[in-house]
């Protein structure tokens, strides 16, 4: 039996706070055929994030030149500050037939269903929005204010879950790894992305 596959670009957005990180860490972790695109950002590093693995921490003036030169597969301004995934390396990926998981906003996430419309799309949703809140008062790493601020664009990113393919809502992190699992496993063997050659 021959089989060659084409590569799965992933994208998975939900609230800040919904625990995307936790989920899509497993995932990685779990699985060797997925890689993860690291964005670029504007905002400042957060206590243990590192140049490179988190994101890529730029000025707004080479964040506005990588836009300019068209490197970008989508970027947005989220909370104040910009956000992009880099076209090139992705697109690379792809063709290699690796794996490809986003983190990315609502924003962002249009776009790149706009642009790659093959793309697989998961939406992770909080039990609530009072668990959303105690989560990010947990964090320890945004002002009040900036909770708020996420609470607030959470409503309007949640009203927006029916335009991607899943839904999976965070409420025991292994229930909702598993129900993850499950979408990116059956994924891989659609007849778009699969393709084995059964011998004589």
């Amino acid at each position: 039996m021959q089989e060659t596959r084409k590569g799965m670009l992933l994208v998975i957005s939900g609230p800040s706070g919904a625990g995307k990180g936790t989920l899509y860490g497993r995932l990685l972790q779990a699985d060797q055929t997925m890689g993860f695109s690291v964005s670029y950002t504007t905002r400042d590093p957060r206590p243990g994030e590192a140049e490179g693995k988190d994101y890529h921490f730029v000025s707004e003036t080479e964040f506005a030149q990588m836009v300019a030169d068209d490197g970008f597969l989508e970027y947005a301004q989220v909370h104040g500050h910009h956000y992009g995934t880099p076209l090139a390396p992705v697109r690379e990926a792809l063709e290699r037939g690796q794996n490809i998981m986003l983190d990315i906003d609502p924003q962002g996430a249009m776009q790149v269903m706009e642009k790659a419309p093959e793309c697989v799309s998961v939406f992770i949703l909080p039990p609530s929005f009072g668990e959303l809140r105690r989560r990010l008062e947990g964090r320890g790493t945004e002002t009040q204010e900036e909770i708020e601020r996420r609470l607030r664009n959470a409503r309007g990113e949640v009203a927006l879950m029916d335009r991607y393919q899943y839904l999976v809502i965070n409420d025991v992190v292994e229930t909702a790894y598993q129900t993850l699992q499950g979408i990116v496993d059956a994924e891989k063997q659609r007849s778009c992305r699969y393709f084995p050659v059964v011998d004589e």
